[in-house]
């Protein structure tokens, strides 16, 4: 446990932000699935869900959640299993 002040606040700030952090990774995770499992179930809603699981692809990313690359490789891989569905 620390003593000084400063690390004290680092503690709390880190444990936040992992806090956060974890929230925002669970939900792109749950998107994922349900996106994947709609194509291959062919539900109606399936666009709908694919386009959901990129939104939060992209915001992952644009809080350095997800690397911007994988972020990239991630919605190509949807947008993928989406045109394999629509065939």
């Amino acid at each position: 446990m620390p003593n000084i002040k400063s690390a004290k606040k680092r503690v709390k700030v880190i444990a936040t932000k992992t806090a956060r952090n974890k929230a925002i990774k669970t939900n792109l995770k749950t998107n994922m699935k349900k996106a994947e499992i709609a194509c291959v179930n062919g539900a109606e809603d399936r666009e709908a869900a694919i386009r959901l699981a990129i939104k939060k692809v992209d915001q992952a990313a644009a809080k350095g959640i997800l690397h911007k690359n994988t972020a990239a490789r991630r919605k190509s891989a949807l947008a993928k299993k989406l045109n394999a569905s629509n065939v």
